[in-house]
């Protein structure tokens, strides 16, 4: 490292007039309007400017005083060595070797593997085996993982001569110390690949698919994981396999909704089977099944059918199926049948209906409002 107050002729405890003073007279004895177009004197004049500017500055010079070298181009320490590589000294490269010992395994464990999986609701109903393939990484036939040629094997390094890691002396204001980098032979491997595996170019793996089967449990729903375990991805140089994670899309059906583990249909009964009770034949997942209406069945009655929803996850038995009925008014009516209805309207008094608003605790905004708040 250049000495700054060698140049200029001062002690290293030499005041802030003391270095002015100096550097004012050689600035003078220098300078090219004095000494000419000589090029050792301008050479000179750049040492004592770079000099002074250094050391007139507190900052500057308590970093030089230190072992810092404020006007170089890295503003480093003398001999190449910086404040980031002290740090690294202390904490990163010291404590690397402390916890690496040794080369680095040339076999590591392999990526996860998220695939998507999309069910109907029969198959989240009742559970379901699915075959799915997967894009994945796969133990290199040829080289099973070796990531050799065929007789051949990895050779020892000869730089770090398997160690993985080399040692080097590095100079600061604190003495020469010594750190530990990884071989840039080897990649801290410890051994070299003389002749790679060319069908998998030395990784030890190569891309295949492939089909995997799994057991979907009953119960499942959109967003549910399943894990397959070590069926994922296998790793660089033969390492273990990552795991498949399965994430469950439940297709929307036609007829039914899915609310947790129950399932929502709507039945549309015509007015006179509502009025008059009736039973009636519903497709369910478990085949029909029979509704029975009781008379005088109203708009938004529900009809629940025990055992006939989803199937529990990791427990027995189902939720059950709502039926939600809805009555058909008719729109379009024979001369017969306006008949028919205004005869009925008078036998019940209703030819001429009085209106009146149905009391809070009933009604249809009654009924919604209890199942919004679960009652």
């Amino acid at each position: 490292m250049t000495d700054y107050y060698e140049i200029l002729g001062v002690p290293r405890d030499a005041s802030p007039e003391q270095i002015k003073k100096a550097y004012r007279k050689l600035a003078r004895e220098h300078h090219p309007d004095v000494a000419g177009s000589d090029s050792a004197s301008e050479e000179r004049f750049k040492d004592v400017s770079r000099a002074y500017d250094v050391l007139s500055n507190p900052e500057k010079r308590r970093a030089y005083d230190l072992g810092a070298d404020p006007a170089s181009p890295g503003g480093g320490m003398g001999g190449g060595f910086g404040f980031q590589d002290i740090f690294e000294t202390f904490f990163g490269a010291a404590a690397g070797a402390g916890a690496q010992r040794g080369p680095i395994p040339r076999a590591r464990r392999g990526q996860d593997a998220l695939v998507r999986l999309d069910l109907d609701l029969t198959e989240v109903t009742f559970g379901a085996h699915k075959e799915v393939p997967v894009d994945t990484a796969v133990l290199c036939p040829t080289c099973g993982g070796s990531c050799c040629r065929p007789g051949t094997s990895p050779r020892t390094c000869e730089v770090c001569h398997g160690r993985g890691s080399v040692q080097r002396v590095a100079r600061s204001f604190l003495g020469q110390v010594m750190t530990t980098q990884p071989c840039a032979a080897c990649h801290g491997f410890g051994t070299v690949i003389p002749e790679p595996c060319p069908e998998c170019s030395g990784e030890g793996r190569v891309r295949s698919r492939r089909t995997l089967g799994v057991d979907v449990p009953a119960g499942v729903d959109t967003g549910t994981r399943i894990k397959l375990t070590g069926q994922g991805e296998v790793g660089p140089g033969g390492g273990p396999a990552g795991d498949v994670y399965l994430e469950v899309h439940e297709r929307k059906h036609d007829t039914f909704v899915r609310r947790g583990d129950d399932l929502h249909a709507t039945l549309q009964v015509p007015m006179t089977a509502a009025a008059l009770g009736t039973t009636l034949q519903l497709d369910t997942l478990d085949g029909e099944r029979e509704v029975d209406l009781r008379p005088g069945t109203q708009p938004a009655q529900v009809v629940t059918l025990k055992g006939l929803g989803v199937g529990h996850l990791h427990a027995g038995g189902r939720g059950d199926l709502h039926v939600h009925v809805e009555v058909q008014v008719p729109t379009a009516l024979d001369d017969e049948q306006v008949e028919l209805l205004r005869r009925l309207a008078v036998l019940r008094g209703e030819e001429r209906p009085e209106s009146r608003l149905a009391s809070a605790s009933s009604g249809v905004f009654a009924k919604l409002r209890d199942k919004l708040s679960g009652r």
